[in-house]
C-alpha cells in the first residue's frame, strides 16, 4: 500500500528512535540505583508484600514470576543496557522484527517494574515513557519508511499531553485565568532547579506573558499538529522551544524531555534536510512487509478503541490528570499543575543520638539531594534523573495522607542507618552511628530576596510551622510484635 508508509520522515523517526531509548537509559538506571530502598526486599514497601496483595490481571509483570532484589537488579541493568544499545543504533543493525522485539523487550522490562513501583512511580511520565515505547515497538527501522498511521499516534499522544494539561489549568486554579499563578510556581514547584530562583524574580507582568504564552502552548499550537506541512512542523518545534524554557525553570524528571521527544516525529524530515544540509542522505528504504502492514492496522485499530476514555476524560467538566485507563498503561490521559501553591512547605528530618530527649537535645538535619534543606545550598539540576524520595518528600509537605504508607518505613530506616536509603540522602549527620531518636517539622519556605542574597549567602529563608512527626526511637527487640523488624 502506497499510502501505509511516508519516507519524507525517515529521519525524524531516527532521531525520535535514538532520544526515546535516551529516555529509557534514563529510567532504568533511577530505577537500578534506588528500587532497594524504595521497594526492595527490605525496602519501604516491599515489592513481595505488594505481589502477595494483587494479581497479575491487576498489574502485569514479570516479577509475578519470582522477585528478588538481585532479579529486579538483573531488569533494571538489562534496560539500561538494551536502551544505551538501541540509542547506539542496534534497531537499525537488524532485521525488522528483530528491531520490534528489541523494543517491544525494552516497553516490558519497564513495565514490569512500573506495575510494582506502587506510589513511588506513581508519575504521569511513567506512563507516557511506557505509551510511547509501546507506539516505537510499530515505528519500524532504517530498512522500512515509517508507516503513517504510527505518525499519527504519536501525533495524537503529544496532543493529549499538551491540551490535557492546558484543559487542567484553565479548569483548575483560577490563578491560570488570572495569569498569575507563576507568581508562585518558580518558588513552590516540587524541586526548584539553578535557575528557578532567577526566574521567582522576573518581573511580574514577564510572569503574566509566561502564563498566557504557555496557554497559547498547549491549548492552540497542539490543534495544529494535524495539520499539513510546513504548519505541523512549526507546531512541533514550537512545543520544543516551550518544553526548554520548562527544562532550564524546573526539574520534572523526564517530563519535559519525552515531551519533547515526542515532538520529533511531527518534523519533516526532507524539510529539515533541505535547512540543515549536513544531515545524512536518506537510506534505501524498502516496501513494507505484508504482516507489518497488518499489525500497524490491527495496533491502531486497539488505540483508537481505547482512545474512547481519554477523549471523554479530556471533555469532562471533571477532568483527571495523569490517568491510566488500563494496567498496561496504553492511551492515557495526562495533565500537570491544576493547581499552584502559594507558599512552600518542606518537611524536614532531625536525627540525635542523644539517649534521652530533653529542652536541649541537639538535633542534626538529614541533607536530600534535590529537594530544599540548607538554605545555602543552591538548587542542583537533576531531571530528565528522577529523585523519587525528593519528589514525595514534596507531597508529604503539602499533606501528611500523601505520605502515610512509606514516611514512617522511612523513619525506621534512618534508625537503622540502613546502607540503600542513606544512598538516597546527600548527607547523613550520623555516619558513625544511628541516631537513637529521629523527628520531622515542618518549615515554610520562601526564595530569599535579592536584598537578603547578596547579605546572607542564602537562597531560601525558612520559618517554623509545626512539629509533622514527634520523636520516635527503634521499639526494643522484646516489645516488638512477632515478626516486626
Amino acid at each position: 500500500m502506497e499510502w501505509f508508509t511516508d519516507s519524507d520522515y525517515w529521519l525524524s523517526r531516527l532521531v525520535f528512535q535514538r532520544s526515546l531509548a535516551a529516555v529509557y537509559a534514563v529510567a532504568f538506571l533511577t530505577a537500578a540505583n534506588q528500587f532497594r530502598a524504595l521497594i526492595g526486599e527490605r525496602g519501604m514497601l516491599p515489592v513481595p508484600a505488594f505481589l502477595a496483595r494483587v494479581s497479575f490481571r491487576q498489574a502485569p509483570s514479570l516479577f509475578h514470576l519470582r522477585y528478588t532484589d538481585r532479579i529486579f537488579a538483573g531488569v533494571a541493568w538489562t534496560g539500561v543496557a538494551l536502551s544505551v544499545a538501541l540509542v547506539a543504533g542496534a534497531a537499525d543493525a537488524v532485521p525488522l522484527w528483530a528491531s520490534m522485539l528489541l523494543w517491544a523487550l525494552l516497553w516490558l522490562l519497564y513495565l514490569s517494574i512500573v506495575n510494582v513501583g506502587q506510589i513511588w512511580y506513581g508519575f504521569g511520565w511513567e506512563s507516557l515513557l511506557l505509551e510511547a515505547g509501546f507506539l516505537a515497538v510499530f515505528l519500524g527501522n532504517e530498512r522500512t519508511a515509517p508507516p503513517v498511521l504510527v505518525l499519527w499516534l504519536l501525533r495524537w499522544l503529544l496532543f493529549r499531553v499538551e491540551f490535557g494539561a492546558g484543559l487542567i489549568k484553565i479548569r483548575g486554579d483560577r490563578c491560570w485565568r488570572d495569569l498569575t499563578c507563576l507568581y508562585y510556581h518558580h518558588e513552590t514547584q516540587p524541586m526548584p532547579g539553578p535557575l528557578s530562583w532567577y526566574f521567582h524574580h522576573l518581573p511580574k507582568p514577564l510572569h503574566r506573558v509566561e502564563v498566557a504564552a504557555n496557554h497559547v502552548a498547549q491549548l492552540v499550537v497542539p490543534v495544529a499538529l494535524f495539520t499539513p506541512q510546513p504548519v505541523a512542523s512549526i507546531a512541533a518545534l514550537v512545543i520544543v522551544v516551550t518544553q526548554l524554557w520548562l527544562v532550564v525553570s524546573g526539574n520534572f524528571a523526564w517530563l519535559n524531555w519525552i515531551t519533547i521527544v515526542l515532538a520529533l516525529p511531527a518534523i519533516d524530515g526532507t524539510l529539515a534536510a533541505e535547512l540543515l544540509p549536513l544531515l545524512p542522505e536518506p537510506p534505501d528504504l524498502a516496501a513494507a512487509p505484508v504482516w507489518y502492514e497488518a499489525l500497524v492496522l490491527a495496533v491502531t485499530a486497539l488505540v483508537v478503541f481505547l482512545s474512547y476514555w481519554p477523549a471523554r476524560n479530556l471533555l469532562s467538566r471533571h477532568q483527571q490528570m495523569n490517568l491510566s485507563f488500563n494496567p498496561f498503561h496504553l492511551v492515557n490521559t495526562y495533565g500537570a499543575f491544576g493547581s499552584i501553591n502559594r507558599t512552600r512547605r518542606e518537611v524536614v528530618v532531625e536525627g540525635t543520638d542523644e539517649p534521652q530527649i530533653t529542652r536541649d537535645t541537639v538535633w542534626r538535619e538529614y541533607g536530600f539531594k534535590g529537594k530544599p534543606g540548607d538554605l545555602k545550598r543552591r538548587p542542583r539540576q537533576y531531571a530528565p534523573y528522577h529523585l523519587r524520595l525528593d519528589w514525595l518528600m514534596w507531597f508529604a509537605g503539602l499533606s501528611s495522607a500523601y505520605s502515610r504508607s512509606w514516611f514512617l518505613p522511612l523513619v525506621e530506616k534512618l534508625l537503622e542507618n540502613d546502607r540503600p536509603t542513606l544512598r538516597l540522602l546527600r548527607f547523613n549527620p550520623f555516619p558513625d552511628a544511628p541516631p537513637t531518636h529521629v523527628r520531622a517539622r515542618v518549615y515554610e519556605y520562601r526564595f530569599t530576596t535579592r536584598r537578603e542574597r547578596r547579605e546572607t549567602g542564602a537562597w531560601w529563608h525558612r520559618t517554623l510551622v509545626g512539629e509533622f512527626l514527634p520523636p520516635v526511637a527503634l521499639a526494643k527487640p522484646e516489645s516488638r510484635p512477632n515478626g516486626a523488624s
